[in-house]
């Protein structure tokens, strides 16, 4: 039978925004995961998002893995989450989420319509991942009723179209968290091919994980030569990395609650670092646009094109 015991359900943020840790991304190997996470217990974060939500070849952590590194991040005083597959091929994916979503001790980021169907029948409270595509609040709404405690807006959501978003929530009695894709490579799409692979010219089921020797990513460049995405395996990304820390006072006053930061190989203690200076007022005087060595954009936050880094053109 499985565990169907409703874990704890997360604290609704009513005071200062809290910082989250994403999922890690990219393929790492268990020691790198090991150390990174270590670390990551001293940081200021308040949440942590373990699991792995791209590629279910991807082995080398288990369930019972991400749950250990969990339960020490929970002795550490973090709120711990657990992240679901965002996209769903087979019977053994099926199989893994189904024994994800019935953990007994995390609440379940749902990053499909599978895992948001399982929890939801089960009565499990679960977090609402930026790729179901939540933009209204009767969508909401429903998220709402089904058990969700917290959403992440779809990281193209402009600051404006945001700000409406979470007033009409509460206007609709929907005061559940939201929570903001604030730095990192952008998430910005899923195939069932794997481009990592087909760059070495490999099949994607015998793709001898040769994603792992990019542990942030693959660029890929136009005719131009400009970077334009990042390729990971089967997910696209940015290749940029979108930085809103200068954002943060504007995220409270409309009423976000979480500023998720997505793990970086290297470099990610002077990000979070940097993030938690500034959701306490403390941007440095020359403020640097670069916290490490990547490029910055920020132009869906302005409604731009994604890949703008508007602080740049204003400047």
């Amino acid at each position: 039978m499985p565990n169907t015991t409703p874990p704890p359900s997360p604290t609704l943020s009513t005071g200062p925004l809290q910082l989250s840790l994403g999922p890690v991304l990219f393929y790492w190997t268990r020691q790198r995961y090991a150390d990174f996470y270590r670390e990551a217990a001293d940081w200021p974060v308040e949440i942590i998002t373990l699991g792995e939500t791209v590629c279910s070849r991807r082995r080398d952590m288990k369930l019972d893995d991400w749950l250990g590194i969990g339960r020490e991040l929970t002795q550490a005083g973090k709120q711990v989450v657990l992240a679901s597959q965002t996209l769903i091929e087979s019977e053994a994916d099926l199989r893994d989420l189904r024994k994800l979503c019935d953990n007994g001790d995390f609440i379940v980021e749902a990053n499909d319509q599978s895992a948001l169907q399982r929890l939801s029948s089960a009565g499990l409270p679960f977090i609402a991942g930026a790729a179901l595509n939540l933009y209204n609040p009767a969508t909401l709404g429903v998220m709402a009723r089904a058990g969700m405690k917290r959403w992440q807006a779809p990281v193209e959501m402009s600051q404006q179209d945001l700000a409406k978003l979470i007033h009409d929530c509460h206007q609709a009695g929907i005061p559940h968290p939201c929570e903001v894709f604030a730095y990192g490579h952008l998430p910005l799409a899923w195939s069932s091919r794997c481009f990592t692979a087909r760059r070495h010219q490999t099949p994607k089921d015998r793709c001898k994980f040769v994603c792992q020797k990019y542990p942030e990513g693959l660029v890929l460049r136009s005719q131009e030569s400009r970077d334009v995405f990042t390729l990971n395996g089967i997910q696209t990304l940015s290749s940029a990395c979108q930085d809103l820390r200068h954002e943060l006072t504007v995220m409270v006053d409309m009423g976000v609650s979480v500023a998720r930061l997505s793990p970086r190989a290297e470099g990610m203690a002077m990000v979070v670092k940097a993030f938690d200076k500034a959701r306490h007022g403390r941007l440095p005087t020359p403020d640097p646009l670069t916290l490490v060595d990547a490029e910055i954009c920020d132009g869906y936050w302005y409604g731009r094109p994604g890949m703008d880094n508007t602080r740049t053109m204003i400047g």
